[in-house]
């Protein structure tokens, strides 16, 4: 066999021709499950006229063939699907949608989730479909600058509308609170206020979401007024954030019961960038011990040795923690199972590290009109991944003002000290008494 024989052979070619019949064997299989999903729901709504007559005694909602064929873009490519139809015999308008596949719908789900990602981090419209062809395939269409456009004033719409919803059957008893900085158009930066909530039952949802003018008071206290005119009927327990003074000064003026605490991250942060690197892994560990603590007296005697180990050399890094020990500290009032929870700001900081390491790219993709509704989309799609936080039970005594002393119920701990002759004298009380 020649050297030009060998070449119609090459490995990629079999290869390239394998993956294509597997793309559309899994496209075969994604159109039947389709077609059986929507099959069950026109069986289902169906049903529902089964007792329907016409004037002739006929059946009045029957099958009626299938609507033209059109395509999805979904994570397998283009599926070519057909929606069956039905007829009205009465003439009264029933009609039949299906919720599997709305009326206009042109891509799936997952694939609408990726484009907001792929905006923020820098992507130009015009090269979305060049962009998605390597993610899902030379079959994705439909996706133009015009079809983007489109899609960007939905996700306006969405976030109006989602602005616009009544908080009235909603408490929250733990909020997080923090401002994220984007580089838009023109060089400016944008800053985001966030705040995410943990409901009575334990989940985090998105509380509230708004531009603001770098994190002032009068921008944190816009987006909280805002919040309690959706109908919040409860200040919320206890408020984590970062040393923003804006959010420390609005906080008392809507949210005057909130407690505060400082988060434990940022704090940390700020105290070793005042210390020399060669004492920071050091410093480190020793703010470590306080926050680590098993109780709050065991935290303060942490955080006394801290003060007089740097206090001589380095009173910038001293001043800068001494002055925030009650709110520091304020966690050690609530139950234990909270703790990892409330010491920090890490429900916002998680769900945008991957963003905070893009924001550069974003220079000239995003304008201060549309940088909100892609955020929001992110939040809203990374919040189906939240979990629920440990120790949801005790959230109810959190509620009803019950007391915790290092994270222990007062009545529980008093039980614990509590020795077998105190029991028995308690026990003996209690038999005179009867």
């Amino acid at each position: 066999m020649t050297q030009d024989n060998l070449v119609k052979f090459k490995i990629p070619e079999v290869q390239e021709s394998f993956n294509d019949a597997l793309s559309e064997l899994l496209r075969q299989g994604a159109r039947q499950i389709i077609a059986q999903a929507v099959e069950a729901e026109l069986n289902e709504f169906l049903g529902q006229y089964q007792e329907l007559k016409d004037d002739a005694g006929r059946q009045a909602v029957v099958r009626n063939g299938y609507l033209p064929a059109r395509t999805v873009t979904t994570g397998l490519g283009d599926v070519e699907i057909q929606v069956p139809k039905v007829r009205d015999r009465t003439k009264s308008g029933i009609k039949f949608n299906s919720l599997l596949l709305p009326p206009y719908l042109k891509r799936s789900r997952s694939v609408e989730e990726v484009l907001p990602w792929l905006y923020l981090k820098g992507v130009s419209t015009g090269d979305f479909g060049e962009a998605l062809a390597a993610l899902l395939g030379p079959e994705a269409k439909g996706l133009s600058s015009a079809t983007i456009s489109r899609l960007k004033a939905k996700w306006r719409d969405e976030h109006k509308d989602w602005q616009g919803r009544s908080l009235k059957h909603k408490r929250y008893v733990y909020v997080w609170a923090d401002g994220i900085y984007f580089n838009i158009r023109s060089d400016e930066r944008q800053c985001i206020l966030v705040m995410i909530g943990v409901t009575d039952t334990g989940y985090k949802e998105l509380i509230g979401i708004s531009a603001g003018y770098r994190e002032s008071e009068l921008s944190w206290k816009t987006l909280m007024l805002k919040i309690k005119d959706q109908g919040l009927q409860h200040d919320p327990q206890l408020a984590i954030g970062d040393g923003a003074l804006g959010f420390w000064k609005a906080l008392p003026q809507v949210w005057p019961t909130t407690r505060k605490q400082r988060c434990w991250v940022h704090k940390t942060a700020n105290v070793l960038n005042k210390l020399p690197k060669k004492l920071q892994p050091q410093a480190k560990s020793a703010l470590w011990e306080i926050y680590r603590a098993e109780t709050k007296t065991d935290a303060n005697i942490a955080f006394n040795r801290f003060l007089k180990t740097y206090r001589a050399k380095y009173p910038e890094a001293t001043e800068c923690i001494e002055k925030d020990r009650d709110v520091l500290l304020a966690f050690y009032d609530f139950p234990a199972e909270h703790w990892q929870h409330i010491r920090s700001t890490n429900p916002i900081e998680s769900t945008f590290a991957t963003v905070r390491l893009r924001t550069d790219k974003t220079r000239g993709a995003v304008s201060k009109e549309t940088i909100t509704p892609l955020v929001f989309k992110l939040v809203e799609s990374a919040q189906k991944r939240w979990l629920r936080i440990r120790g949801f039970k005790h959230l109810g005594d959190v509620i009803e003002g019950v007391q915790f002393t290092d994270g222990i119920r007062i009545e529980e701990e008093k039980k614990a000290m509590a020795t077998p002759s105190q029991r028995e004298i308690a026990q003996q009380s209690e038999k005179k008494v009867a």
